[in-house]
Order: C-alpha cells, then sequence, then structure tokens
C-alpha cells in the first residue's frame, strides 16, 4: 500500500475546512441525496461525501458504509484530492500498487473500483471527494464524469449554503448585513434547486430529456386540457449493433454518435414531438395529436435519414411505434412499442414495425 502524500498546500487547505465548520456534524438530506444521485448514476453500491481532515477522512453522508470514518493513510479520497482538477478513478483496486494491500480492499466493504470528484472551497483549495465506489470492478463512460463532477460541484455550493448560514446566525444583530447576506443566500439556494431539477431531467450527454421527465411528459401528454383522451403515438428506437460501433471506433466515436442521433431527433420532431434519451442507445420519442399511420411515416422519415448522418460510419436504426390506447397505463403503451421494437431488430433490422 502507498500512503498519499499531503499537497503543497495542506496548511491552507485544513484551514478553509476548518471555516466551514461542518466536521463531526450530524447527517443532513440535501448532502445524502446527492450521495443518492451520484451511486444511482454511477451504478455502484456505495457512495460517500468524504472531508479530509489532518489524519482522518470523516464522511459528511454515505450510503452501503457503517464506518463514519477512517484514517487519512488507508483512504483513496487522500489520493484524490493531490489532483483537484480531475476525478480520480481506481477500475481495479486490485491492480493498482496503491490500494492492492489496502485494509479496505483487503477487507470489509472489499472496495474494487473508486471514482472520486474532488469538492472545492471558494479558494480552489480541494477538501475532499464525492465518491462512488464498489465491491466490483467498474468503468465510467465520459457522461458519467460529466455527471459526478456536476454533482461534487453541488455538494460544494451546499458547503457553502452552510457556511453562509453560520455566518448569518453570528451576525443577527446588524440587520444590514443580514438582508443582504440573507439575498445571497436564498440566490444560492435557487441556483442550487434549479441545477438539481434540471439534472434529474436532463441526459448529461446528449441534452435530451431523460426517462425520468419523459415518463411525466407521457403522463400529461395522453389528455387534453380538459381531461378527454389524445390521439397520442410513442415510439422506441434502438441503434442497430451500437456495441460494434463501440468495438471498432472506440466510445468517444459511440458518444459522438449519441450525440448527432440526438440532434437530429430534437431537429425531425421540433414543435410536434419530444423525443428523450430512453437508456444506453435507445431512444423514445413522443408524438401528441398523431395517430398512429402518421407516427410510423415520421417513424421512417427518421429512419432514412439516420442513414444520411454524415459520420463516417454506416448506422441505421430499428423503431417500434405503438398508439396509446384509452384506459392503459402509460407503461402498457411502452411494452407495445418495446414488443414492436423487438420483432423490427428480429426482422432484419433498420425498419419500423407498428404494434398490433
Amino acid at each position: 500500500m502507498i500512503k498519499p502524500s499531503k499537497p503543497d498546500n495542506e496548511a491552507q487547505r485544513l484551514l478553509a475546512l476548518q471555516r466551514y465548520q461542518i466536521l463531526d456534524t450530524p447527517q443532513e438530506r440535501s448532502f445524502d441525496d446527492l450521495v443518492t444521485i451520484a451511486t444511482a448514476l454511477c451504478g455502484t453500491r456505495m457512495g460517500a461525501v468524504t472531508l479530509v481532515d489532518q489524519d482522518r477522512q470523516w464522511f459528511k453522508a454515505r450510503q452501503q458504509l457503517d464506518a463514519c470514518e477512517t484514517h487519512r493513510d488507508i483512504s483513496f479520497c487522500a489520493h484524490a484530492i493531490l489532483t483537484p482538477d480531475q476525478v480520480m478513478v481506481v477500475e481495479d483496486a486490485r491492480s493498482d500498487p496503491r490500494f492492492s494491500d489496502n485494509p479496505v480492499v483487503v477487507d470489509d466493504p472489499h472496495v474494487r473500483f473508486y471514482a472520486g470528484a474532488p469538492l472545492l472551497s471558494v479558494e480552489g483549495l480541494p477538501l475532499g471527494t464525492l465518491c462512488v465506489f464498489d465491491a466490483a470492478p467498474g468503468h465510467l463512460d465520459s457522461s458519467q464524469l460529466l455527471a459526478l463532477t456536476a454533482l461534487s460541484r453541488q455538494v460544494s455550493l451546499v458547503m457553502e449554503l452552510r457556511r453562509y448560514a453560520h455566518e448569518i446566525q453570528q451576525h443577527m444583530t446588524d440587520r444590514a448585513w443580514y438582508e443582504q447576506r440573507l439575498a445571497e443566500y436564498n440566490e444560492l439556494l435557487e441556483q442550487q434547486n434549479a441545477d438539481l431539477a434540471e439534472q434529474s431531467r436532463t441526459d448529461p450527454l446528449t441534452g435530451l430529456p431523460n426517462r425520468r421527465a419523459m415518463s411525466a411528459a407521457l403522463e400529461a401528454a395522453v389528455r387534453d386540457a380538459d381531461g378527454q383522451p389524445r390521439a397520442t403515438a410513442v415510439a422506441l428506437l434502438d441503434i442497430d449493433h451500437f456495441k460494434t460501433v463501440n468495438d471498432l471506433y472506440g466510445h468517444a466515436t459511440g458518444d459522438h454518435v449519441l450525440s448527432e442521433l440526438a440532434r437530429l431527433l430534437r431537429a425531425h420532431f421540433a414543435g410536434h414531438g419530444l423525443a428523450a434519451r430512453y437508456g444506453g442507445e435507445e431512444f423514445v420519442v413522443l408524438m401528441p395529436d398523431t395517430p398512429l399511420a402518421t407516427a410510423e411515416l415520421q417513424c421512417d422519415f427518421l429512419r432514412m435519414a439516420v442513414a444520411d448522418l454524415p459520420l463516417g460510419l454506416p448506422l441505421t436504426i430499428s423503431t417500434g411505434v405503438a398508439a396509446h390506447r384509452h384506459g392503459d397505463a402509460i407503461e402498457q403503451t411502452l411494452a407495445r412499442a418495446d414488443a414492436a421494437l423487438y420483432r423490427a431488430k428480429g426482422e432484419g433490422r433498420n425498419r419500423v414495425i407498428r404494434a398490433d
């Protein structure tokens, strides 16, 4: 095991950490929620908001982790703060000489995969990390790295909000100062809430709405303002042989393909539909006030446009389209579109199949 060195600015870093008055404080939901989002986005079982003190790392929030602190010498995060401008990723700790015989690798919780995004003070000093980890080796794609970095900024923002609140309590007697700081606090809080709301609804790679946002849109689209049923069509589409694209051209090219398809979807359905990333290489399109035959035709036009994308590699999509039926649950409509997509793949791909 290689013990982590200390940053050159260690003294200033520790002073900055103390100013937040956060060490050894009770759990707070705002931090717990950010850890929950981080582990869900990165697909890990464990995660934490970790603050690196002089001789220990202390967890302000943690998921699936019993200890509230560990010694700094065995801390992955103490290594991560040495490169505060990037996310530190350890795909398999057993093959990394820094951690192969680390107690948390050899013994419980048997950490194998780790990714930590540094938490920075307003002066840019690394205070700790937002980290995710698991007992199995792992990997983060570019969109997950971007999301983890964005969430680490939110943790730092929540810490700033706490510091502002503490200062406000100390200066209650000065009304002018209090009113000024309260306005700043409310502005920061509104910014955090807006950022979190946007992150919870938007896919970070493509900029399209995500599955959660699409589910809400579907619920709203199947009825008009008076509660009457609308002729709404739903399409599920999948990039054919996308794994081969990643294997032959690399994940960066795969991400570019996803982004370009998202751009085409936005243009193709602008003003008369909503496209979202449903997961992986699968997308969903909502077409309100659209009969099934028209939706099928629009999807076929999209299929031909995808084949003409100037990507430098062959690309096709398979699509299943279904009309929402009055009385059905949204999940039933999606399941029918998914069954039609499965048929499209089974019949040779690069085609549009509509549900019965």
